[in-house]
Order: C-alpha cells, then sequence, then structure tokens
C-alpha cells in the first residue's frame, strides 16, 4: 500500500496526516499554530512518529494564504503578506523537507479543497468554486480540472462588497482593505461586530441577514466571473445550518435571473452546497496534491 503525507496549515492549526486520499488518513494530529519553529518542530516530530506506518511516497501541503504556488517563482512556498504574527516570508517547503525527503505538492488551502471536493461529488464535475468561512474567508477555484493561479491565486475573501445597513459603522476587521467581505463577515468579525459567536446567535438576530447578504453577494460574484458548477461553503460559520438556505434565496435574488442556468430556487440548491468529503476537505486535499507531486 502507497502512502502519502499530508499537511492542512492553517491560521489556527495544523492538522498533519499519513494515508491517502481514496483510503483516508491511517494516523491525524492536530497542532495549535503558534510560531513557526514552535509548530513545525511539532509536524516534525509526528511525522517521525509515524514512520512505523512506513515510507512516504510523497507530500503535500496546502497551506493558508497568501502563499507563492508558482513553482517558476523565488517566492514559491513563501507565506506572502500575511496577517498572522512571524509567518510573513516563512518557506514552507524548506521547512518540511528538513524532514522528508520525498516529492513535495503544495497549494493553498482552500485550493486543495476544491481539487477534494470535485473528487468527492464526481460524475464529471470539472468546476467548482470552495469557501471556506472562518477565522477568515479564503475561495479555492477548479477551472478544467486545475487550481487556478495567476499572478497569485484567489484571494475572493478581500472583495468589496455592499455594506448591510444593520451594520451601522461598524468599521471591519481586515487590516488590509477594513470592511471587505472577509473583513465584515469572517468569524472574527462577527464576534467583533456582535459580540456574539456565530454558534450562539438567536433566531431573530439582525446577524441572519447580514452573513447570508455578505457570503451571497460572494456566491453571485463566483457565478458571473468563474461560472464553477458547484459552490461549496465550509468552514466554521457554515456549521449554522440556518444559512445555507439564506444565501441561496439571497443569490438568487442578486442574480435576478441574468444567468439561465439558476433561475429556480432548485437550481440553487444542486450548485450552492456543503462539503461532500468524509473528512475536511483541505486534508484530502493535501493527500491529492501529494498524490500528484509523487506520480
Amino acid at each position: 500500500m502507497t502512502i502519502f503525507g499530508a499537511i492542512e496549515a492553517g491560521g489556527t492549526k495544523f492538522v498533519c496526516a499519513v494515508g491517502s486520499s481514496d483510503g483516508g488518513s491511517l494516523r491525524t494530529v492536530t497542532i495549535p499554530t503558534r510560531d513557526p519553529d514552535a509548530t513545525f518542530a511539532d509536524v516534525e516530530a509526528f511525522f517521525r512518529s509515524a514512520t512505523d506506518l512506513g515510507p512516504l511516497a510523497g507530500l503535500g501541503i496546502a497551506s493558508f494564504g497568501p502563499v507563492g504556488v508558482d513553482p517558476a517563482q523565488p517566492q514559491y512556498g513563501h507565506i506572502l503578506a500575511t496577517p498572522k504574527p512571524g509567518w510573513e516570508g516563512t518557506d514552507m517547503i524548506v521547512r518540511a523537507r528538513k524532514f522528508l525527503d520525498v516529492p513535495i505538492g503544495l497549494d493553498t488551502d482552500v485550493n486543495a479543497a476544491a481539487l477534494a471536493e470535485i473528487a468527492a461529488i464526481g460524475g464529471g464535475l470539472r468546476d467548482l468554486a470552495y469557501v471556506t468561512v472562518g477565522t477568515g474567508i479564503g475561495v479555492g477555484l477548479v477551472s478544467a480540472g486545475r487550481t487556478v493561479h495567476g499572478i497569485g491565486h484567489p484571494e475572493a475573501g478581500h472583495i468589496p462588497v455592499r455594506r448591510h445597513p444593520a451594520h451601522g459603522d461598524f468599521a471591519g476587521l481586515c487590516p488590509f482593505h477594513g470592511d471587505c467581505l472577509e473583513g465584515l463577515a469572517a468569524g472574527p468579525a462577527v464576534a467583533a461586530a456582535w459580540d456574539l459567536t456565530p454558534s450562539h446567535v438567536p433566531h431573530d438576530h439582525p446577524f441572519w441577514d447580514v452573513e447570508a447578504s455578505y457570503l451571497a453577494q460572494l456566491c453571485a460574484s463566483l457565478f458571473l466571473t468563474t461560472g464553477p458548477q458547484r459552490i461549496v461553503l465550509g468552514g466554521g460559520v457554515m456549521k449554522q445550518e440556518r444559512l445555507l438556505p439564506l444565501i441561496r434565496t439571497r443569490t438568487l435574488e442578486l442574480l435576478g435571473g441574468y444567468v439561465h442556468a439558476l433561475r429556480r430556487h432548485e437550481d440553487m440548491e444542486r450548485t450552492i452546497v456543503s462539503p461532500a468529503c468524509r473528512e475536511p476537505s483541505g486534508l484530502v486535499g493535501a493527500f491529492l496534491l501529494a498524490e500528484a507531486a509523487a506520480a
């Protein structure tokens, strides 16, 4: 049995595993994200402790961003202008090569999750957007079966949105843009604006309409710009199941019948969906990156 290593590197936690995309994880550990030295010391310890499972054929790193994703550029594998203290400039690949001499594949955590959702949904699906709404808001895109890269990688969590009137003069939390989508609708912004967490919101609270409005603006923008066959909404904030139907309804309203394939509520139920992966999508995607690197 061929096995691989996977690292889903997030701003809050690193999830490391040994296994494969089809067989799942044989062993997994969750490591709190601190500074790079402390975090990677624990990552190394995990992979050294897992050598009893056999040699790894490759490693996949699904990293928080922004991160360099072009192998032809000198910043490939480097964390770029992140608000995460101490991480800007960290070379994720060099750090991993200190303890694993295997082929390494790297992409963003959300691009990797999009790959995993494509594989989980199947049926010839080749175009998908994966959105995670948690500590931040990230968007991964797969077009014609390949993750989207250009001058960087998709950063749709930082697009400007129409402010909801109920947000009043809340300035937003993004250190780069203030009231961009992430600055208004990510988990920390929800806590700051309303003094509550998404898991403890009364049903009559304006949060529901505000959050659905912002995320529907994102979905409508994705449909109008990249035309995905599916938009998968994941992350901690989306664990509130009441949000999904609200987002579908608002997206339908925003599109106004302009997109022929998206004119009915049934169309939205088919195209804006929850994650299909049996394991966290980013971790499965990291296995897929490892397998591609080793091929």
